[in-house]
C-alpha cells in the first residue's frame, strides 16, 4: 500500500492506494546506427539555398528545427571547419561544401556523356535543357546546359525542386515500381507552388501514368507562373529509368501545342543519343 495526498488541496489527509503494477514505460527504439548529431549538422548546411544564402542564428534554428544554443554549436563548428563563413550575426556557405557532393558527381557518368546532347538540343530549340534525378521527393540537377538569352532561369547543378511540380519528377516518378510510387503519394505534401500545380494524390497518380503511357510528360505552369517544360526518362541498359531530361520555356513565346509537337520529339530524340553513348561508355566495344 502507498500513501498519497492532495497537493492541489492542502489541510486534506492522506488516504492509502492499493499499489497497482505499473505497465513499463514504453521509449521509442533508436537504431543503434543513426548518428543524430551528423543528421543536425547537415540540416543546417541544407537551410542555405539561392533564396536564403545568408542567414542569421535564429533564422536557421527556425528552418531546422534545432535550439538556438545547438545551432549556434554547429554553425561554429563548420566556421572552423570552413564550410560557413561567419560575417558578424549572419552566416553563410563557403566553397567548400561543393566537396559533399564532388565525389557523388565525380563518380557519374551520366552528366559528361549528356551535356554535349544538351548543347546541341539547346542551339536546335533556343531553350534550356537540363538533367535531374530523383533524390527522395525532389529532382536534383545534375547536367544543365541555359540558352544564350538575356534572361534565364537561374537554375545549377544540385538545384533542387519538388518532384510533383516537374515535368522531369513525373517522368522520374513514372520509372518506379508500383508499391515506391503508392510509398511516394502517401508521404509527400503535395504543395500548390501556383494556380496551375497538381495537388490531388489522384490527379497526381493519373498524370504520372500518363507519362508512363506516352513515354515523356509535358507541365504547364505547375512550378512557377509563366514556365512550361517537356521531359523524357533517360533509361540505362538493363531499361531502368535513372534519370530525365528535360527543355524549358517561357509560356509567351511557347505554347502547350508546339510544346508537344516541336520540342517533345527534339527531346526524346536527345534521350535515345543519350543512351546510345551511356551504353557504349559502359560496355566498351559494343
Amino acid at each position: 500500500m502507498r500513501r498519497a495526498c492532495c497537493a492541489l488541496r492542502p489541510g486534506r489527509n492522506c488516504v492509502e492506494i492499493a499499489d497497482v503494477p505499473q505497465e513499463p514505460a514504453v521509449l521509442p527504439v533508436r537504431d543503434s546506427t543513426f548518428v543524430q548529431s551528423l543528421d543536425r549538422g547537415l540540416a543546417v548546411i541544407r537551410a542555405f539555398d539561392a533564396e536564403h544564402p545568408r542567414l542569421g542564428l535564429s533564422e536557421v534554428a527556425r528552418a531546422t528545427g534545432l535550439t538556438r544554443a545547438a545551432t549556434r554549436r554547429f554553425l561554429l563548428t563548420l566556421v572552423q571547419l570552413g564550410y560557413v563563413r561567419m560575417d558578424g550575426r549572419e552566416f553563410s556557405l563557403r566553397p567548400r561544401v561543393l566537396e559533399l557532393g564532388y565525389s557523388y558527381l565525380s563518380g557519374l557518368t551520366l552528366p559528361e556523356v549528356a551535356e554535349p546532347h544538351l548543347e546541341t538540343l539547346v542551339a536546335q530549340v533556343d531553350e534550356s535543357s537540363s538533367v535531374s534525378v530523383l533524390d527522395g521527393e525532389d529532382i536534383v540537377y545534375v547536367a544543365r546546359v541555359p540558352t544564350k538569352r538575356i534572361m534565364t532561369v537561374l537554375i545549377a547543378v544540385g538545384t533542387r525542386f519538388p518532384a510533383h511540380a516537374t515535368s522531369m519528377g513525373r517522368v522520374l516518378l513514372a520509372g518506379l515500381p508500383d508499391d515506391d510510387l503508392a510509398d511516394y503519394l502517401d508521404r509527400v505534401e503535395l504543395r500548390p507552388y501556383t494556380g496551375h500545380t497538381v495537388t490531388d494524390p489522384a490527379a497526381l497518380r493519373d498524370a504520372v501514368e500518363d507519362a508512363r503511357r506516352r513515354g515523356y510528360a509535358v507541365v504547364d505552369q505547375e512550378l512557377e507562373v509563366g514556365l512550361r517544360s517537356a521531359a523524357a526518362p533517360i533509361r540505362d541498359g538493363d531499361g531502368l529509368v535513372v534519370a530525365a531530361l528535360n527543355v524549358s520555356a517561357h509560356a509567351n513565346r511557347t505554347s502547350m501545342e508546339q510544346l508537344e509537337r516541336e520540342y517533345v520529339p527534339a527531346v526524346l530524340e536527345t534521350v535515345e543519343h543519350i543512351e546510345h553513348d551511356l551504353l557504349r561508355v559502359r560496355r566498351p566495344g559494343s
